[in-house]
């Protein structure tokens, strides 16, 4: 029998509210040790997802305006947002791709491979329930595996 989503998946994972600002998410990511936020709305709505590259662009966009044109720089210039002042709402994905939790977990790895998303938030009649992300499609995957007895680990080459 194939595992299900809600099998693997982390249930209950940290939210942030759209109108946090971005270095709390920075704060709540880097303290708790993950790359993906899902952004709810006081419901438990999904609202949208915060990963680090969202973060890593919002950071570094500003740097590379050098690079760019006069009038390019110009228009950069007439958004005027620093990095203080963004919301999560400013640098996060909107239209998230999702999930059920009864979605067997070879079709969550399938839509991560192919969207290039590394996870999918988990959501069940409208509300977000879990998370689930290519480390547990991959700990799922590796608990299929037998065990492998007798092998050296120094004769792994890393």
């Amino acid at each position: 029998m194939s595992q299900a989503v809600r099998d693997v998946m982390t249930k209950n994972p940290f939210t942030i509210d759209p109108e946090a600002p971005v270095g709390t998410a920075l704060a709540v990511m880097t303290e708790r040790e993950i790359r993906h936020l899902p952004v709810a709305d006081p419901g438990g709505r999904l609202v949208g997802m915060l990963s680090d590259r969202d973060l890593r662009c919002a950071a570094f966009a500003p740097a590379f305006s050098e690079h760019l044109s006069a009038a390019a720089r110009r228009r950069l210039r007439g958004v005027g947002t620093t990095l203080e002042n963004l919301r999560v709402r400013d640098v996060m994905t909107w239209d998230a791709v999702t999930i059920g939790p009864d979605a067997p977990l070879a079709q969550a790895a399938a839509i991560m491979v192919e969207g290039r998303f590394s996870s999918l938030p988990v959501v069940d009649e409208g509300r977000l329930v879990g998370i689930v992300t290519e480390r547990d499609a991959l700990r799922a995957l590796a608990q299929t595996l037998p065990a492998i007895k007798g092998m050296d680990p120094d004769t792994f080459l890393w």
